[in-house]
């Protein structure tokens, strides 16, 4: 089986930045797509980021374009997710997930939870002033 254990996260200031990192442990192939999600109370689990196997394309949420980076380690079978510019809004439980289906992304599916089939206990980020 594949274990994901994410870690990084913690509290920043509005404008800060902070740096998530997910090890892989286990049989992981590493032609799937990894993806992150995060989840606020009372909110549905969102879509923030994948990247494939190499970083030529990559895809994020809305909400966090042009703020957060993600990238890949294949050789340490590590995801990392680079925020910067912190909004108050970003405070969310943060997931790393592995896609389902290795190879090339398929935009249309990226955002649909059920289209992962393992995920990290979560990381927490909190931005407050």
């Amino acid at each position: 089986q594949v274990q994901l254990v994410e870690s990084g996260g913690g509290e920043a200031r509005p404008g800060g930045s902070l740096r998530l990192s997910c090890a892989a442990s286990g049989r992981v192939p590493m032609s799937y797509p990894m993806g992150w999600f995060r989840q606020a109370p009372g909110k549905e689990r969102e879509f923030v980021a994948i990247i494939p196997t190499s970083s030529q394309t990559t895809y994020y949420g809305d909400s966090v374009k042009g703020r957060f980076t993600v990238s890949r380690d294949n050789a340490r079978k590590t995801l990392y997710l680079e925020m910067n510019n912190l909004k108050p809004e970003d405070t969310a439980l943060y997931y790393c997930a592995k896609f389902k289906t290795p190879g090339v992304i398929d935009p249309l599916r990226i955002a649909d939870p059920e289209q992962y089939d393992a995920w990290g206990q979560g990381t927490q980020v909190t931005v407050s002033a």
